[in-house]
């Protein structure tokens, strides 16, 4: 049975070797330091970082963060990342499971949109499009720009402006996209 818990600094270690072994050498070090870097921030609204337990060891770990729009747009919304599943652990639902926790939680916090910078095939199968994305730009510019995807998490209207997405300072790291 997979547990879902919130992470803690004591999760510091686990997270930190979660994601330098779902990821390739070029990736692992900068998103294992993203992940610890956002376990750290304290942000307004809250980051939400989440493990997952299995036979007893930490398997996998999902970080959600706020995102703005503008100084005047008051809609909550977030992004996901990173998301990691150490490699013994993978194809087992972790991710799966990680990902559908933390939009149940968002969800239930009135969060009205989610993004994520990933492959649109596997995200996807959870309601990630880029047509929900289209009117919201990227903080950086995109190594691959049709992994830009949105999920619209409660009924909201947005226009049809196209206004650019801010994140936390974590994030502010053009070499992340």
């Amino acid at each position: 049975m997979i547990l879902i818990r919130e992470a803690t600094p004591l999760d510091s270690k686990n997270i930190h070797n979660i994601h330098m072994h779902a990821f390739n050498n070029d990736e692992a070090k900068n998103v294992a330091a993203l992940a610890l870097n956002l376990l750290n921030e304290h942000t307004s609204p809250k980051t939400y970082t989440f493990v997952a337990e299995l036979d007893g060891s930490v398997a996998g770990h999902i970080a959600f963060s706020p995102v703005t729009f503008n100084p005047n747009n008051k809609l909550k919304s977030y992004i996901l990342a990173p998301l990691g599943v150490k490699p013994e652990f993978q194809n087992q639902k972790v991710g799966s499971i990680l990902i559908k926790y933390g939009i149940e939680q968002l969800s239930k916090d009135g969060v009205y949109i989610l993004f994520v910078y990933g492959d649109p095939k596997y995200y996807g199968k959870f309601g990630f499009n880029e047509k929900t994305s289209a009117n919201f730009l990227p903080p950086y510019k995109l190594q691959y720009p049709f992994g830009w995807l949105a999920l619209a998490l409660n009924a909201e209207c947005f226009d049809n402006r196209t206004v650019k997405v801010s994140c936390v300072a974590s994030l502010c790291d053009p070499s992340l996209w």
